[in-house]
């Protein structure tokens, strides 16, 4: 039965109902050193701090065999545009298990690896965290141990977790501390997560993974890897994994954040895989049907395009060996760039050894400054890096080289070595 029109409220009345009314104005997310450096008016100013690797030209590093099957996609009248399953394409996870661990591994080969199609980095530790909150209750602590502070400790944060993290990065010694992870695991309680970033940039030897694997194992400690960009630390995507398939071998189960965007170059796709190893198929199918349970609250289903490139790249040898090429280049400009740095400073007298420059891996690095030296390139030279010298190194390039590399000199020269 029609009753009319609802009856409107006067705008004095609606003002006085808004459940918006104590709500502030919330800080932005970018840094302050990203605000500073797009207020800075200089033309010359130049920002350090991008994640993604870059080229010569100042632009994304992207895979030139990616181009190649973007291009074959837009044109394949064949492709429907059909929502992903839950999981995400089973062929792309099989293809980023075999990726990560060898098509040999035991735990492939033993069904017992599996994996969800996530959104990101971000989105693997957000499933996991919720994992972990209900299915691993006496697991109150979180230890994060990478080389410089991530976002990761928010998430477990915002699930509740006591949160510790600690930086294997010396700034006194300028070089990777590999007892750092050590230490850690023998100070922390029984039964908790250790996540370990990167595990490339520990610098343990066999001997000291086994006996982080020693402690691990008495202690209970469950190990949740971070590999953000599987190939380009080393030009090798297999010696890259290399931690992890020693984990497998040994009768580990983990979680681990596999991120493919920076490998391919497909940043903008956000492409992520939370991976499961566990004891057997029984066990990791129920892990893998909770986690899903919490991908379809938090996003149904998982975008497509990334996933197919990277599956199409994987699943074909011979673009494979293509992208393994691709890697190998992107690697030795990296290394290129930061031996000219390196030498540069040698030949402009700056004083210290810069060793540790080419001792990194991967695109991003320390520089090795104190913070008067980081403030001193901020204010008088417009070369903005955060408080802890932590560089894209790829972002330097022929045509700024000489002008951070001179900067850099004077920077160390006309301040006092201190600390603030």
């Amino acid at each position: 039965m029609d009753q009319g029109p609802l009856p409107s409220l006067r705008p004095e009345v609606l003002s006085t109902l808004s459940v918006f009314a104590d709500v502030p104005v919330g800080h932005k997310l970018e840094s302050r050193l990203l605000t500073a450096y797009k207020q800075d008016r200089d033309p010359a100013k130049i920002l350090l701090v991008y994640r993604v690797c870059m080229t010569d030209e100042n632009l994304p590093w992207i895979s030139p065999v990616v181009h190649k099957i973007c291009l074959q996609t837009v044109q394949d009248p064949s492709l429907i545009y059909e929502y992903l399953p839950d999981p995400g394409l089973k062929s792309f996870i099989q293809a980023s298990l075999e990726l990560l661990f060898g098509k040999h591994s035991p735990a492939i080969v033993e069904n017992r690896a599996g994996g969800v199609h996530t959104i990101g980095e971000s989105g693997a530790f957000r499933l996991a965290a919720q994992f972990f909150r209900l299915w691993h209750r006496d697991a109150s602590t979180v230890c994060i141990v990478s080389c410089q502070k991530e976002s990761h400790g928010l998430v477990f944060q915002d699930m509740g977790f006591e949160v510790c993290e600690y930086c294997i990065w010396d700034p006194k010694k300028r070089r990777m501390d590999s007892n750092v992870i050590l230490k850690v695991a023998e100070q922390m309680p029984s039964g908790c997560i250790l996540v370990i970033g990167n595990p490339i940039d520990c610098r343990l030897t066999q001997s000291q993974w086994a006996k982080l694997m020693s402690i691990m194992k008495s202690k209970q400690i469950f190990p949740f890897f971070d590999i953000p960009c599987q190939g380009l630390s080393t030009g090798d995507p297999e010696e890259d994994a290399g931690v992890l398939r020693y984990f497998v071998s040994s009768g580990f189960e983990f979680f681990c954040s596999q991120f493919l965007s920076r490998n391919f170059g497909v940043y903008d796709e956000v492409v992520g895989i939370l991976v499961v190893v566990a004891r057997n198929n029984e066990q990791l199918l129920c892990v893998l049907s909770q986690l899903l349970s919490y991908a379809q609250a938090l996003w149904l289903n998982p975008p497509s395009r990334g996933s197919r490139i990277i599956t199409t790249i994987l699943c074909n040898p011979t673009l494979q060996e293509e992208w393994n090429l691709s890697l190998k280049v992107a690697v030795e400009n990296m290394m290129l760039i930061k031996e000219k740095v390196k030498e540069k400073l040698r030949l402009l007298g700056t004083p210290g050894s810069w060793n540790h420059i080419t001792e990194q891996m991967g695109t991003h690095g320390y520089l090795g400054l104190n913070y008067q030296q980081v403030q001193y390139l901020i204010k008088k030279k417009h070369i903005y890096i955060p408080r802890n010298g932590y560089i894209n190194f790829t972002c330097i390039n022929a045509s700024n080289i000489d002008y951070i590399t001179q900067s850099i000199s004077e920077a160390v020269l006309f301040t006092k070595d201190s600390e603030k």
